[in-house]
């Protein structure tokens, strides 16, 4: 994997997609800071909060919205 892609859904919420176009979690800014929320969903497409494939990085800190950071700090490319 070698990063993601961020579609915005508002001023406050961009959709994190893996480089498969699955989606992966949210970036939501809260306050000043970004912070990545994992989804996951199971075999019915129902929502796990906190699951999928980036569950160990639910609640990673961002200070900045950026893709490249994000893939970087979740470890899914190289700084």
């Amino acid at each position: 994997m070698t990063g993601l892609t961020l579609v915005m859904v508002n001023a406050n919420v961009h959709s994190v997609h893996l480089t498969d176009g699955s989606h992966g979690g949210n970036l939501k800014r809260i306050g000043s800071i970004w912070k990545f929320k994992a989804i996951g969903y199971d075999a019915t497409g129902k929502v796990l909060p906190g699951g999928g494939p980036l569950t160990e990085q639910h609640n990673t800190v961002c200070t900045a919205l950026d893709a490249a950071a994000l893939s970087a700090k979740l470890g899914l490319m190289a700084p």
